[in-house]
């Protein structure tokens, strides 16, 4: 299988060219991100709604990669609980070789075919839940072994990945290509392959968190207040919904621990436009 990821770079003699014409090829390449994942984006919705379905009944949602594709699930996967205030269990990142390939590159470990299944029964990966693979060449074995196992196991499975009519989406329920075409440097997929899984990652997890009812208008009305920024960013969200002073914000705020429960005790079940 030719893998379009893996193919020549449009631009040749890089090592040539000056920083200025280096970066504005980069950002002309990066351009075509966006529109590619624009184009996928009936089958983004679909996969939202099917892992809405699975998290709303109580299910999990994981995500599963090696090298960038398996960081960038980690990165997303890590972002839900101060953001949206989930418990940490609820969007899992699992990558090959583990934690310490999150810092390391450890490349050979995403050839394993058992590690990947074994990774998610570790954590009792369930019917209930949602897995979805990510792999920029859609061939990687950890990712396409660790979903061929869930399909066998009755588990609900879907993926991201840059090229057509590969293994990883012929085992995915639900499966999500955005061609992004070849690298500026070929093959580093790092590069707009990476930045499109980030796009489509982004857009599953709001989406998803959106739909489970924690964001009212706009705001991250469930975010963990955990330092000086997020606590005025939560009290100017009371000073918008209640119409009341910044000190009275910061009072509720302090007896009550949260924006939302400050709101529901003001009677504010559902904020709308």
């Amino acid at each position: 299988m030719e893998k379009i990821t893996e193919q020549s770079g449009l631009y040749r003699h890089l090592e040539q060219m000056p920083t200025g014409t280096i970066l504005r090829n980069i950002n002309r390449e990066d351009q075509k991100v966006a529109l590619a994942v624009e184009q996928v984006i009936p089958q983004i919705t679909t996969l939202v709604d099917a892992v809405f379905n699975k998290m709303n009944r109580g299910g999990r949602l994981f995500y599963t990669g090696a090298g960038t594709s398996g960081r960038l699930g980690i990165l997303d996967a890590s972002e839900c609980p101060p953001t949206f205030g989930v418990p940490k269990h609820l969007v899992v990142g699992l990558i090959a070789g583990g934690d310490k390939a999150i810092r390391n590159a450890t490349e050979h470990v995403e050839d394993d075919r058992q590690q990947g299944w074994l990774d998610l029964k570790q954590l009792n990966v369930q019917s209930r839940d949602m897995v979805i693979g990510i792999s920029a060449s859609g061939t990687t074995p950890y990712v396409v072994a660790a979903l061929q196992s869930c399909q066998e196991n009755g588990i609900a499975t879907g993926c991201i990945t840059n090229n057509p009519k590969t293994p990883l989406a012929d085992f995915a329920d639900y499966p999500i290509v955005v061609d992004t075409g070849e690298e500026f440097v070929s093959g580093s997929t790092r590069m707009k392959a990476g930045t499109a899984q980030k796009m489509v990652l982004n857009m599953i997890s709001t989406a998803v968190m959106i739909r489970l009812g924690h964001v009212l208008d706009n705001k991250m009305v469930d975010m963990q207040l955990n330092n000086a920024k997020l606590m005025e960013r939560a009290t100017k969200m009371l000073m918008g919904f209640l119409n009341i002073s910044e000190q009275e914000a910061k009072v509720a705020l302090k007896s009550k621990g949260s924006v939302r429960a400050v709101l529901e005790h003001s009677g504010i079940k559902q904020i709308t436009k």
